[in-house]
């Protein structure tokens, strides 16, 4: 074995796992990490970003797509502070990754050196915290252990963050030590005697209804939970921002449950006898604050199949809980055998026809003020974009328009196609969609809002540097929307805080070196949408709209005049 700089042991540890592309933003920390990227620039790539919050939303967006961790590598203090965004994203979407800080030197540390942290109080591992695991680095012959106990402890059982803190002094250091091999995640099976007992539960159910969601989700697994319904005649419902767990274009598929849902899905849940929840938490969103499936114990009878067993019973105390991941569960799920009719075949029939209902806005829709017809240009979008397109979008009410009118491509299709934050982190979209299409080179398209955009809209200069394309429909109402709605439901009229004096974005945009155009009509947006997916390089279109079109149910001034009756 041949000596060589901790800091490219640490690059040739991340190939041996497979990783292609890490995300970050150079810090005199780890300059020993970054000679070693430049010396296996040929196997690996590092992608500069602008700020740490994009590349840590980038790196959050690499492990959603490849279901592996993310990588992202910041300097001490600032750095990491700017990257807990993603931390905290990657945390509550069970996102696997790895955040690597660059540290102050061991004979400095806890003397509040020059941007010191303490990384293991402020990122606290639990359930409580941002991430799974938090460890230092102090001895460069240990690297590859610490490098493959990252990999495993941020895919096994529930997947999440993981940080590893690298002092400086250490990634100077020379050793004759190698990679270890590839870490693959562990499978958890589902006890035969529990698949017995939900069989029994199934048979004597007449409402059941499937919550897909949470991490972990591969195409075969889709596949298997898709046959499993097809098998038992199920409705499937996914859960906030995993609307690509069950194709939206099955037959089978009951619509997505989070915030906005439709009103008849919630009647749904509240009605049915059996919730089987394959792989979500059952967070807040998900639940209607708890409502829709009431805590401790849910009116429902609930089965609730995870990754973690910890997860299991920690919020709702489950009629049945399966502790198995989601390729082992979807694959025993696919084989427990269906009887020859079940009693529930209107009722998914019903289940669906909610969701159609819900997608037509000609079907009881509302008009809503303005030039611009949301509905319709997501209807475009599902009529142009390629069947792999990657969506991405941040946190606001403009998102809520993809979420409703957009059928999602599901997994089973082979290819992940909806990153978004369940966090509700705002500035996500516009780094996932650019971190999507370097990863990928697949069609990337992000829907942002005025507010949501300029979180992280220095991105942009990422994408040109790095060859990436993606197409940014920004949606420009000149107010923080989502905050501006609970304003006015809440103190009727009393604006503060929330309206926004915005620079002229398509300008903005061309700084950057996206091509960009305004709209203001609806039938500018096909050719608009069209120029985008043609032109070689990324745009954004700007969409101007009335702060009135606040969500997809309603307008502005129906929550106030609401508010004040």
């Amino acid at each position: 074995m041949t000596q060589k700089l901790a800091g490219h042991l640490l690059v040739e540890c991340l190939i041996a796992q497979g990783v292609t592309h890490a995300f970050g933003v150079p810090g005199e920390s780890y300059l020993a990490v970054l000679d070693g990227f430049h010396a296996h620039a040929d196997r690996i790539r590092f992608v500069m970003n602008r700020q740490e919050g994009g590349a840590a939303f980038m790196a959050e967006a690499q492990g959603k797509l490849t279901g592996r961790p993310g990588i992202c590598f910041v300097t001490r203090g600032p750095g990491a502070t700017n990257a807990s965004i993603g931390l905290h994203t990657a945390f509550q979407d069970s996102t696997p990754m790895v955040l690597f800080i660059g540290d102050v030197a061991s004979d400095a540390r806890d003397r509040e050196a020059f941007q010191e942290v303490d990384y293991l109080s402020f990122f606290g591992p639990s359930t409580k915290g941002m991430a799974k695991r938090v460890e230092r680095i102090d001895d460069a012959r240990r690297i590859p252990e610490y490098v493959a106990r990252a990999f495993a402890t941020a895919m096994n059982g529930r997947p999440g963050p993981v940080v590893l803190v690298l002092p400086e002094d250490m990634l100077t250091q020379t050793v004759d030590v190698e990679p270890l091999p590839r870490v693959e995640p562990v499978q958890a099976w589902s006890d035969p005697g529990a698949l017995r007992t939900l069989r029994e539960l199934l048979l004597q159910a007449e409402r059941p209804l499937v919550i897909a969601g949470g991490g972990g989700w591969t195409p075969q697994s889709a596949a298997a939970l898709q046959r499993f319904a097809e098998n038992w005649q199920l409705p499937v419902a996914n859960a906030f921002r995993f609307q690509d767990c069950f194709d939206n274009h099955h037959p089978n598929y009951a619509g997505d449950i989070g915030l906005g849902i439709n009103p008849a899905l919630a009647a749904r849940v509240r009605e049915s006898d059996l919730l089987i929840a394959i792989g979500p938490r059952l967070g807040e969103s998900t639940t209607g604050g708890y409502t829709l499936i009431e805590a401790p114990v849910p009116k429902q009878k609930l089965v609730h199949i995870h990754a973690s067993a910890e997860e299991l019973n920690r919020v709702y105390q489950a009629t049945l809980a399966i502790n198995a991941t989601m390729n082992a569960a979807a694959r025993s799920l696919e084989v427990l055998t269906a009887p020859p009719g079940v009693a529930w075949g209107q009722w998914t029939q019903a289940c669906h026809a909610d969701y159609e209902a819900n997608v037509d806005v000609g079907n009881g829709g509302i008009v809503l003020p303005g030039t611009i017809d949301m509905p319709a240009l997501i209807h475009t979008l599902q009529e142009h974009l390629p069947a792999d397109a990657v969506l991405t979008n941040g946190a606001g009410n403009f998102a809520s328009w993809l979420h409703r009118f957009y059928r999602y491509h599901g997994l089973v299709k082979g290819h992940k196609t909806q990153l978004a934050p369940t966090n509700g982190a705002m500035g996500y979209g516009v780094p996932a969609g650019i971190g999507a299409a370097i990863l990928t080179g697949r069609t990337a398209f992000t829907i942002a809002g005025d507010g949501d955009f300029l979180m992280n809209g220095q991105e942009l200069a990422t994408a040109v540097q790095h060859g990436a394309k993606s197409i940014v429909l920004l949606l420009n109402n000149g107010t923080f929307g989502t905050i501006r709605m609970h304003q006015e439901r809440e103190y009727p009229a009393r604006v503060s805080g929330s309206d926004l004096n915005n620079p002229d974005f398509c300008a903005l945009a061309r700084a950057y070196g996206y091509a960009a155009e305004q709209i203001t009509h609806t039938a500018e947006f096909e050719p608009a949408l069209l120029r985008a997916l043609a032109a070689p390089g990324g745009t954004v279109i700007e969409v101007m709209l009335s702060e009135e079109v606040i969500t997809t149910r309603g307008t502005l001034s129906a929550i106030r005049d609401k508010a004040r009756a």
